[in-house]
């Protein structure tokens, strides 16, 4: 950048120069004298002035048939107005965030007051958002993260419906300006992505959930090399709707290898919304999945081992409400409306569809699949008592569980994804819990915690 004080002497343009040629004494009234042009560029200046003739004759015709051309045409135009290069910082001063806007909300979210059970925060501009956070959910997730002194913990919960976050909070005993940014961060995905690849062999009617898959290799082993069956046969055989609940990597990994395929999984990767710009408006990074270059590492990404599959909580979310949603996604919001300040709706609540991730017939599927983890899965003790009752007695889960090494923070990932009653659900939630030197909790506990309170307070 130039210094101020160089910018008081005019510099010569390259190519450009002024005369120094003093005009003659003739007598003549002084003035400027323009050479009558030749040849060439006599040509060139006729049709140059031919040219300018014919835009001032069009303009006005141009005019008129703008206004009476149909509202697609002026789109189109207004559309390649937009798409021009005008002055950024103008452009950002003159279109301020929208105050109910997602970002807006998570801005306020900390200024937020609970006044007749609704959490209300109040903009600059004298609007009020009204969240759709429910306060006894959020207090009690939260509380119970801080009691339990988790390193990091990370909680959201969506109406699977409607999209509305009915939780999203955060607790961090090392770190608490982690916490800021938890939800739109990413982490490993570790074993919820068995999901994707389920998804991907049942849309492709290549599984049931009664399908057997034979394997060898221990039921938790994490290197591929080992998973291939023996032609003399011995091998181990699991059906892939309990596999799911147990989470045996080798049943997943060659669920992807063998029978959906490299180019079946990665389809799904991008139908749920990986390495693109998934969710308009929400400051959320995007989730990634690399494209596995050998068999051996797309059985690693099938069975959720491949640490550079990464996803963020709230997408985890808006995943798990879609499935429960018989396959829709919907947009996640945190407001059910917003009022200015002379107490006018500038802002209200409508669900609106995302994207569809699977048939209602494969959403089927998975529910069925995914309820064996808390029957007889990763997660049956966090949700039996000692002597193998229901905590929730009643109400039917469908969830996944996942666990994998990190380095961002450095810790070991314990993730619980979950919705309820798995065949008619009200709400879907993700836990992340990162642990260190020594377990505080599993997010499982998160989970049961959320939807105990949950259901004590909406009935079953």
């Amino acid at each position: 950048m130039q210094d101020l004080k160089n910018l008081t002497r005019k510099k010569q343009i390259p190519g450009f120069y002024r005369s120094n040629r003093k005009i003659k004494d003739t007598g003549e009234r002084n003035g400027l004298r323009l050479p009558i042009p030749v040849g060439k560029r006599r040509e060139r200046l006729k049709h140059l002035l031919l040219f300018l003739a014919i835009v001032l004759a069009l303009t006005p015709v141009c005019a008129v048939v703008y206004q009476k051309s149909p509202p697609a045409v002026r789109a189109v135009t207004l559309w390649l107005h937009s798409h021009s290069t005008p002055d950024i910082k103008v452009a950002e001063a003159a279109k301020p965030p929208a105050s109910g806007s997602f970002e807006a909300a998570v801005r306020l979210f900390d200024t937020a007051v609970l006044a007749d059970g609704k959490l209300t925060a109040r903009s600059g501009g004298g609007d009020t958002l009204h969240y759709s956070i429910r306060d006894g959910l959020q207090k009690r997730v939260h509380d119970f993260m801080a009691q339990k002194q988790v390193p990091f913990g990370v909680f959201v919960a969506i109406e699977p419906s409607t999209g509305r976050i009915l939780a999203m909070t955060s607790y961090s005993s090392v770190d608490p300006q982690w916490a800021q940014s938890a939800f739109f961060d990413l982490y490993p995905m570790a074993s919820l992505f068995k999901i994707i690849t389920a998804s991907a062999a049942l849309e492709n009617k290549k599984i049931t959930p009664e399908t057997v898959v034979e394997f060898r290799g221990g039921a938790y082993s994490e290197n591929p090399r080992y998973w291939d069956i023996n032609p003399r046969g011995n091998n181990n055989r699991m059906g892939v709707g309990y596999a799911l609940g147990k989470s045996i990597n080798p049943v997943y990994g060659r669920v992807a290898s063998d029978i959906a395929g490299k180019s079946s999984v990665m389809e799904y990767v991008r139908r749920f919304g990986f390495n693109q710009k998934l969710l308009p408006g929400v400051p959320v990074k995007e989730s990634k999945a690399g494209e596995p270059q050998s068999g051996h590492a797309l059985m690693l990404m099938g069975a959720g081992l491949d640490h550079e599959v990464k996803i963020s909580p709230l997408h985890a979310a808006v995943i798990m409400g879609a499935i429960a949603n018989q396959g829709r996604m919907m947009v996640p919001t945190l407001t059910d409306k917003v009022v200015d300040a002379a107490g006018g709706q500038k802002e209200g609540h409508t669900p609106r569809e995302l994207r569809r991730l699977v048939s209602p017939e494969t959403a089927a599927f998975l529910t069925q699949m995914l309820s064996n983890t808390v029957t007889r899965g990763t997660s049956r003790r966090a949700f039996h008592d000692r002597r193998g009752r229901p905590m929730l007695a009643g109400i039917d889960i469908a969830a996944k569980t996942g666990s994998i090494d990190g380095t961002d923070p450095k810790g070991h990932y314990s993730w619980f994804a979950a919705y309820a009653p798995a065949h008619e659900p009200r709400i879907a939630l993700v836990a992340l819990v990162i642990n260190q030197d020594r377990w505080k909790i599993k997010s499982s506990q998160v989970g049961e915690q959320a939807l105990e309170e949950f259901f004590k307070r909406t009935g079953h």
